[in-house]
């Protein structure tokens, strides 16, 4: 306790330190601390206050007041199943009027586009690189009836249907026979620790070595609410924010081996997705790599997407079975044909398919900087529910390991960082590479989008943040505070409000840097100032022994070739530079993560260690109002 700072403080007030978590009856090597650094996954849910009453009932109920109170109640009751009747009447009416109109919906519950719609979506899209607004699913283009192409990613859910119900059979990790999951411990009495919930709970959910632990903060002993310890190494994790309420959580964890868990922590209920095969049998699976980084579909109730060590990113539904999928090489003489509509076959450098029906041999070689090589599944798209398997989709992106990706606010677009040292803006509703940017030196490690879409952040081993303007395709103004690698950078959505931007982060200086942004604060660096040559002693090393085997940004297009969708990184006279606007610096192992929630702002360590501070109470006071806030 004696080396963390009691308190930091920024413009709007000060931090105080909170609490700290540590795994509980978990040792964690340095090895696998260093291959699989803890990750951590927040949300906060409100929860209904338990109603009291403060009045004795003595004297009331001798003048028959609770007699006169139970009328009222049971008359109340009365008049909402008046109401309920006269609502179902109006809604019989409706259906029968409606009723030729044949309104469909998706298979995971969500109200489908209109063929319109999705013909203004994609020119709005071809017409800008990036839009960040968001479409009208109420205005139609007039136009001869057509086929829409085929969508991932579904429009925003309506509130009424956020919790649609999974078709997948999910079984108990409680009596599971499975060797994936080795041990299951839970706080004693939990279901009535969680049944006596009121108000706001903020649940942390965070990996160590091979165990993943569900706590909570402000919780009482140092006893977390579950552990579950797999034979794998959990390496990354996501919430699902739609989903989200006081009984019924879904988090995806994806491992070490590839596997991926789709998981309950309040009913402790799993399911199993891209088993791996077992020495005693087969088993479908679509990739055979570590799973390195995982999120759910903004807006989705079943999709997610996973990227993998490899450099691909593959599309899952969490309701279909895996089935056997091959992925194409994106290299080398093939001759296929077509699978379903997607606008992935559209992309860049597609061959137009002749009159046979089969798309023409290609022998030119894929390059990553330009092209997202796209195999759609045709058992993953289309057809009828029940032969629908995983996975919706296969992207090769790079050809490096994944390290990072983050969706855009409106779900149009994914921001990928790979360790090839490049930032890519990917079109995920046509499956198409939009945009690939070079890293000033070394990795990128860590990639966030602003809430408002405006802004992409990335951070890596050149120990600097990198603010991008994916609508001006530019790089607008690099961040120096760090003096070793980046870790991980995050918006905080408290403090951005569309003119200025509030972000933290975390590097392996053992520095907590907090950032305000906006296009006052920047300012050109002058020629022969210090920063220019400032450098770190403990990643100058590194990377200068990485010169001279691997450069920085692998596979770039040679002099004299055209490419509209790589653009190299500026030089520094050429950017704006910004400074932190408070460094904390913290003793012990190496940070790795920074998250903020609603009332407080968390770190996190390498082998696990979280560590809380409590937000300014005029912060916790303006936004005590959000019911449901995640990172």
């Amino acid at each position: 306790m004696a080396d963390v700072p009691t308190a930091f403080v920024a413009p709007e007030g000060s931090y105080s330190f909170l609490e700290e978590h540590k795994p509980h009856l978990v040792t964690v090597s340095a090895m696998n601390a260093a291959l699989y650094p803890t990750r951590i996954s927040s949300i906060t849910i409100r929860f209904q206050t338990k109603a009291t009453s403060s009045v004795a009932p003595g004297l009331t109920a001798l003048l028959g007041g609770v007699k006169d109170a139970r009328a009222k109640e049971k008359e109340k009751e009365r008049e909402r199943e008046r109401e309920k009747e006269a609502v179902g009447l109006v809604s019989n009416k409706d259906r029968e009027r409606e009723g030729r109109e044949s309104i469909s919906s998706s298979d995971n519950g969500l109200d489908e586009r209109e063929p319109g719609d999705l013909t203004t979506l994609a020119a709005s899209t071809q017409e800008t690189a990036v839009n960040m607004s968001t479409v009208d699913s109420s205005v139609n283009v007039p136009g001869p009836p057509h086929f829409a192409p085929t969508t991932l990613f579904p429009p925003p859910l309506n509130s009424s249907r956020r919790r649609s119900q999974s078709s997948r059979k999910m079984q108990s990790i409680r009596t599971t026979s499975s060797s994936f999951v080795t041990r299951l411990q839970t706080m004693e009495g939990l279901s009535k620790v969680l049944g006596n919930q009121s108000g706001e709970a903020t649940y942390l959910f965070y990996n160590a070595s091979k165990s993943f632990i569900w706590t909570q903060i402000g919780q009482k002993g140092k006893e977390p609410l579950a552990k579950v310890t797999f034979s794998a190494f959990p390496a990354c994790h996501d919430i699902n924010k739609v989903t989200a309420s006081a009984d019924h959580l879904d988090v995806v964890i994806g491992f070490s081996t590839g596997d991926i868990i789709w998981f309950d922590p309040i009913t402790s209920r799993y399911a199993r997705i891209n088993k791996q095969p077992t020495s005693s049998g087969t088993t479908s699976n679509v990739s055979h790599n570590a799973c390195t980084s995982i999120r759910w579909v903004p807006s989705s109730v079943n999709l997610f997407v996973a990227g993998y060590a490899d450099g691909t990113m593959v599309v899952f539904d969490r309701d279909r079975e895996d089935g056997h999928f091959t992925p194409r090489e994106p290299h080398g003489p093939e001759i296929v044909s077509p699978p379903l509509p997607s606008p992935g076959l559209s992309s860049k450098g597609a061959t137009a398919a002749p009159s046979s029906g089969y798309q023409a041999a290609t022998y030119s070689e894929w390059d990553p900087l330009s092209n997202l090589f796209v195999t759609p599944n045709p058992l993953g798209l289309g057809g009828n529910e029940k032969t629908l398997k995983n996975p919706v989709s296969h992207w090769k992106v790079s050809k490096k390991k994944i390290l990072d990706f983050v969706f855009s606010p409106d779900v149009r677009y994914v921001a990928v960082v790979s360790e090839d040292g490049c930032l890519r803006v990917i079109d995920a509703l046509h499956e198409r590479l939009i945009d690939t940017y070079s890293s000033y030196f070394g990795t990128l490690t860590t990639v966030a989008w602003s809430p408002d879409g405006r802004f992409i952040l990335t951070g890596g081993q050149d120990d600097l943040i990198t603010i991008f303007s994916p609508s001006e395709q530019r790089v607008i103004a690099r961040c120096q505070g760090h003096s070793s690698f980046v870790s991980n950078v995050v918006f905080d959505p408290l403090h951005c409000d569309g003119r200025t931007y509030r972000f933290g982060s975390v590097g392996e200086d053992n520095r907590l840097l907090l950032w305000d942004f906006s296009s006052g604060a920047l300012h050109r660096p002058k020629l022969n100032s210090a920063f220019q040559n400032r450098a770190s002693i403990s990643s100058t090393i590194s990377l200068g022994l990485r010169r001279r085997n691997e450069p920085s940004t692998l596979n770039l297009p040679m002099d004299g070739v055209p490419n509209m969708v790589y653009h190299p990184a500026p030089s520094r006279n050429d950017v704006s530079v910004l400074q932190p606007i408070q460094a904390t610096s913290l003793d012990g192992d190496l940070l790795t993560r920074i998250e903020f929630t609603s009332t407080a702002v968390l770190a996190s360590t390498r082998a696990g260690l979280l560590r809380v501070w409590s937000r300014p109470s005029a912060v916790r006071q303006a936004h005590g109002r959000d019911v449901t806030i995640t990172s």
